[in-house]
């Protein structure tokens, strides 16, 4: 799900950092490295049954593709820090959220920018269904989120922001 155009691109300043790197080793290091061969794979004839020089090119469009999208994002980022947060009561950006469903099983989830989710860690982008449902939200609300599955019924058991 992408972002619409004007919107911010929220991050935190580690998921900043992390794209940063991302895009540092790229071109540094790998984008070097893909030249290097696609170069020396050139200077061995014939280019249409060179798998290196084909894979080469390939692999270099992706990294391509990669840098701009990263340069694109990184662009466009708004980066908010969940540790200045002034009203820590409160479910937002950065927060660190405990819900439980209906048959009270808990899980713990921190809202981060929509770049540096990652669900299987409990990392949910901000324009997520369940980020949206807790924004804003206090210790005891409960809020309703429609998932492919149905709806389900969240109740904010504790809050808590980084650092």
């Amino acid at each position: 799900m992408g972002a619409a155009g004007n919107a911010p691109n929220y991050i935190t300043p580690t998921g900043l950092a992390a794209l940063r790197a991302e895009y540092d080793q790229l071109l540094g290091e790998e984008r070097p490295r893909i030249v290097e061969i696609v170069s020396w794979a050139a200077g061995n004839g014939d280019r249409s049954e060179n798998g290196d020089y084909l894979y080469g090119r390939k692999r270099m469009r992706e990294i391509d593709r990669r840098l701009r999208w990263l340069a694109q994002r990184m662009k466009a980022a708004k980066v908010v820090d969940p540790r200045q947060q002034p009203d820590k009561s409160r479910a937002y950006f950065g927060a660190i959220v405990t819900i439980a469903d209906e048959e009270d099983n808990e899980r713990v989830v921190t809202l981060v920018g929509n770049d540096e989710a990652d669900a299987g860690s409990g990392r949910i982008g901000w324009d997520s269904p369940l980020a949206r449902a807790l924004r804003g939200a206090a210790v005891g609300d409960l809020r309703r989120v429609l998932l492919p599955g149905g709806e389900k019924e969240w109740e904010i058991t504790a809050i808590g922001y980084p650092g």
